[in-house]
């Protein structure tokens, strides 16, 4: 039996993450160098609908593990689960998304099975007829290319690095329905609180500023409303820093643990480009990065470059905008 391309599909509140399908895409990829079949695991407490919504969808067999101590998201139980199961399914490669959860479970479900991993993965190449994989190191500064040296593989994808796949209208894929009792003996999951959801209008923005530490204080945030304000339909936005030094709301943040944004135009400014931030906008129409170090991780996705101090450019930018109406 030829070795599987296993994808790990991620579900919240009872909704497949977005994710899933960007997996689903690598997972394409991966097929393409010649790799085997794909089979999609849900795991979860009732999760039968899931697995059925994501077997029509992609037209792929679905195995769904149900368990009810699965009701919120648990690392041990996903990495026993997992251990046990995926030896049965011969996988070549494990594909789980790079998120907080990907994270947590993907390393020691590598210990258990004797497989490499890798993570962050943005790319997959073939090179000698071994498939290869680049990851960003350095935060983000240089990349990496890889090659797996046993089997299988497990690999994170950083999401927003594919495509979400689009399926032509398929024969539904087959559903496998498991269920296992396993109990977690070292740690149990309270449940999932949600943080209070106020709209900045990141999501419906055509155009986002976005403001890094790099800006240097928090007053130079009124150049960036500036900048923004000469298109229609924008929003100031922050990186993580930024949020977490209170120079911005929460709600304002654009990255792996904020927001995940696609408008027409993207500026960052003061963005130094870490995985996490280049996560939530680098699928973004048009990318204009501002910053005075010219080995900014954030260049590697920009469209246009600017290095420069963003209190120098700025200003003459609008001035000049200005002129150019009058």
């Amino acid at each position: 039996m030829a070795k599987r391309i296993i994808v790990i599909a991620e579900h919240f509140q009872s909704k497949i993450a977005p994710v899933t399908f960007e997996l689903l895409a690598c997972a394409l990829e991966l097929q393409r160098f010649g790799q085997g079949p794909i089979n999609v695991v849900v795991l979860g407490d009732r999760i039968e609908d899931l697995a059925h919504e994501i077997a029509v969808t992609s037209g792929m067999e679905v195995t769904a593990i149900q368990n009810p101590n699965l009701k919120n998201y648990n690392g041990e139980i996903y990495k026993n689960i997992l251990g046990e199961l995926l030896p049965e399914l011969s996988p070549a490669c494990v594909c789980i998304a790079h998120t907080g959860q990907g994270w947590d479970f993907a390393p020691g479900l590598a210990i258990r099975l004797g497989a490499a991993c890798v993570t962050g993965v943005e790319r997959v190449f073939e090179e000698e007829g071994r498939i290869c994989f680049t990851r960003p190191i350095f935060s983000g500064k240089l990349v990496a290319d890889l090659r797996s040296a046993s089997d299988p593989t497990i690999i994170t994808v950083q999401p927003g690095s594919f495509k979400t796949a689009s399926f032509e209208t398929r024969t539904p894929g087959p559903v496998i329905l498991r269920t296992t009792s396993y109990q977690p003996r070292q740690s149990r999951s309270l449940g999932a609180k949600s943080a209070k959801e106020e709209s900045s209008g990141l999501t419906e923005a055509d155009v986002i500023v976005s403001a890094g530490k790099g800006i240097g204080r928090k007053e130079n945030l009124k150049i960036i409303e500036r900048l923004a304000a000469l298109f229609p339909k924008s929003a100031v936005a922050g990186s993580r820093s930024v949020c977490d030094s209170k120079w911005l709301d929460r709600n304002r943040q654009v990255g792996l643990t904020g927001a995940t944004v696609t408008p027409k135009l993207y500026i960052g400014t003061g963005i130094s480009g870490s995985t996490q931030h280049i996560a939530g906008m680098r699928s973004s129409g048009f990318i204009v990065a501002i910053n005075t170090d010219p080995n900014a991780a954030i260049f590697n996705v920009s469209d246009v470059c600017v290095v420069e101090d963003l209190t120098t450019f700025v200003p003459v930018f609008i001035d000049e905008h200005e002129k150019s109406k009058a």
